[in-house]
């Protein structure tokens, strides 16, 4: 058996079809049947049922599924190991983060990384949408925010408070609110297009929830930014988003002796018993950045 056929009878039983997963792997349809008819005529048995429109595994195909994942990961994990014993990174790693994270984290700190790593091909899947590592083969995911239950592994790389800002027109035009509960005079961004909660706690530190309605929703932050520093209104930004244009006074940062929502980034991977050295590196290079970073700036931990 092939390894690359084992992968591609996976792909498929993932995708549901032979079309989808030719278009996912990016091989002709008939590359994929010819694949997967080696693969059957290797281990001597009819995988799938391709007669309909959905392929159908069978009993055989049943039985093969876990021990060719088995086999894959076994094989990854051996590479992984040669690679990292002889000091190398090699191969194809894929990670999967919202465009923030990938415009105003990873971009300024990728050359560096590669120019240590250059034969290793770096795929970044930008997506706000959360997707399924195993199904998509992705290697790592960023993620910013509560994990839903699962079972991948998270590792936390940092706590990123949400700043309030907005310009100096704005703030010169409407007026400048010296306490959260004076926000509902203002008009106010948000990611999400439902009422939200917004939290502080106060200098003596008590607990206090602003219950806010959105006038403009942008869903990505890296987008907001430039509304607000244009006088669109009030929103929350990540700090090392916000802190470059709070330094440079095209933001102002409301509310600075009011303790801020906090929420952490975490990169996650598959359960399995050894992270590949590659995915390890590169987690652990985001984590040195992302240190380094909120130093530059002068953001607390």
């Amino acid at each position: 058996m092939e390894l690359s056929d084992l992968r591609v009878f996976l792909r498929v039983l993932d995708s549901g079809s032979l079309s989808s997963a030719a278009r996912t792997i990016g091989w002709p349809k008939s590359s994929v049947s010819r694949s997967l008819n080696r693969l059957e005529s290797d281990v001597g048995a009819a995988l799938l049922d391709r007669s309909g429109r959905r392929v159908k595994v069978t009993d055989a195909g049943l039985a093969l599924q876990p021990h060719a994942a088995s086999l894959l990961a076994a094989a990854e994990d051996a590479q992984a190991s040669i690679d990292s014993t002889a000091g190398l990174l090699r191969g194809s790693l894929k990670v999967n983060l919202p465009f923030a994270l990938a415009a105003i984290l990873l971009a300024p700190m990728l050359a560096d990384f590669l120019k240590h790593y250059p034969d290793l091909d770096l795929v970044l899947d930008v997506d706000n949408r959360r997707v399924d590592l195993a199904a998509e083969e992705v290697d790592i995911a960023l993620r910013i925010g509560p994990l839903p239950s699962s079972e991948l592994v998270a590792r936390h790389l940092a706590i990123m408070a949400l700043w309030t800002c907005a310009s100096p027109s704005y703030l010169a035009d409407r007026g400048t609110p010296s306490e959260p509960s004076e926000l509902v005079n203002h008009r106010l961004l948000s990611r999400i297009n439902q009422p939200a909660c917004w939290r502080y706690a106060s200098p003596k530190g008590d607990a206090i929830e602003i219950n806010v309605t959105p006038r403009t929703v942008i869903p990505d932050v890296a987008a907001m930014l430039p509304a607000l520093v244009n006088g669109c209104g009030i929103g929350r930004l990540p700090d090392f988003l916000a802190a470059p244009a709070v330094m440079d006074g095209s933001l102002a940062r409301l509310f600075a002796n009011y303790g801020a929502e906090r929420v952490d980034l975490h990169a996650l991977y598959t359960n399995r018993k050894t992270l590949p050295a590659k995915a390890g590196i590169f987690i652990n290079a985001v984590a040195a950045y992302l240190s380094g970073l909120r130093k530059q700036l002068n953001i607390e931990p």
